[in-house]
């Protein structure tokens, strides 16, 4: 009988303990099931810790990794759900700041904790998290705020400050928004492409919020929007800076720049036939716009290359050339060719070296132009040569 009445109570202590262990609330399951609720059931947070398991028929509640079941009991059901269901405010943070989440208290609390989710922060001043970068600022009467340093893009998420007042439960809610400037990760390299090619530009940028890209040429002022700039049949008029313009009203604008170089033959733009006084100097000017630069020749009415003397300079400079007399004699005047040429082409004019008052046929070349297909060819062999 000593055996049956000591069982018995044993029984009888069992089931209380579980009765204690794994009573909740009943307006436990009509909420959003969370930690911060066990706070205010002291004994089943440390039955929690310590691994237990209720298999009562009642709610599931699943934190850490452990899974545990609650029967309904008795507890203050006079807490409406809606009070754990309004809007959380939003607290907004550029990432890598710090910023600090505050739980105003005005009345006598007796359990308090801090929860991201369904991870407890700080239960009272107990640090439960593991994160170094989170610490406890205020733990008083009137305050209870927690600190994160160096936030991150993975601390965005609603936070709960729980606390138990005059043992009623109450929460406050907060929503944290981590914003990251627009920053551009990956961009065009400078290009260098022939005249009628098609060009294709890409931009890319990451930030919080999403963050819009626009393509900006300086030459013209136009503005086009999206990651991608497309020029199709390129001329060489549109070789310029593009610049691309990424923001998201976090911080000011990120910008890259792209340069495009539009590679084309040499085209002679300006040659003048130069009248010259015996014993004077004269300069013959063959100005040749081409990328890349052209280099240039000189060639006499009888397809002789031009060459240096005393009194005779060839002066190359970046777009042009110049042919200067130092000491005009006859031998001078007469016709001359200004070849220009790069790896895309060639181009040439002609002009004349005239004494004042001289007279010349219709047919003496006056202005630019191709001086004749025997020349051209010539002149076309003799560069082929060189190459």
């Amino acid at each position: 009988k000593g055996r049956e009445n000591k069982k018995g109570r044993r029984k009888e202590r069992t089931k209380k303990e579980k009765a204690i262990n794994c009573q909740l609330p009943r307006w436990f399951s009509q909420t959003s099931p969370t930690v911060d609720s066990l706070l205010f059931w002291p004994k089943a947070v440390v039955e929690l810790r310590r691994g237990a398991r209720c298999n009562d028929p009642g709610t599931d509640l699943v934190t850490g990794g452990q899974e545990v079941s609650f029967s309904e009991g008795e507890g203050p059901d006079s807490v409406q759900a809606a009070e754990f269901g309004h809007l959380p405010d939003n607290l907004t943070v550029l990432e890598g700041e710090s910023v600090i989440l505050r739980c105003k208290i005005d009345e006598e609390v007796t359990h308090k904790a801090w929860l991201n989710r369904s991870n407890i922060l700080f239960a009272g001043t107990d640090k439960w998290s593991l994160d170094p970068r989170v610490s406890l600022v205020n733990s008083n009467d009137s305050d209870f705020s927690i600190q994160i340093e160096r936030v991150a893009v993975a601390d965005e998420g609603p936070y709960t400050c729980s606390f138990q007042a005059l043992n009623q439960p109450r929460i406050a809610h907060v929503y944290l928004i981590v914003q990251v400037p627009a920053k551009i990760v990956n961009i065009s390299q400078d290009k260098s492409v022939n005249e009628g090619d098609d060009v294709n530009l890409f931009c890319l940028a990451v930030g919080r919020p999403e963050p819009t890209i626009t393509w900006k040429d300086f030459k013209y002022g136009r503005m086009y929007e999206g990651e991608f700039l497309d020029i199709t049949d390129i001329k060489r008029h549109q070789a310029e800076e593009f610049e691309c313009i990424t923001n998201n009203g976090v911080a000011p604008p990120d910008t890259r720049r792209v340069k495009v170089t539009v590679n084309y033959p040499p085209a002679i733009t300006d040659v003048k036939n130069m009248p010259a006084q015996l014993g004077k100097t004269a300069i013959l000017r063959c100005e040749a716009m081409a990328v890349p630069t052209a280099s240039f020749e000189w060639y006499r009415d009888d397809r002789r290359p031009v060459e240096n003397d005393n009194t005779l300079k060839i002066k190359n400079e970046k777009t042009r050339s110049l042919l200067l007399f130092t000491n005009v004699t006859e031998k001078h005047f007469g016709n001359y060719t200004c070849f220009a040429s790069n790896r895309l082409g060639a181009s040439n004019a002609s002009m004349l070296l005239f004494r004042p008052g001289a007279v010349y046929s219709v047919g003496a070349p006056l202005s630019p132009c191709v001086s004749g297909l025997g020349l051209w060819l010539g002149l076309s062999v003799s560069i082929l040569m060189k190459v």
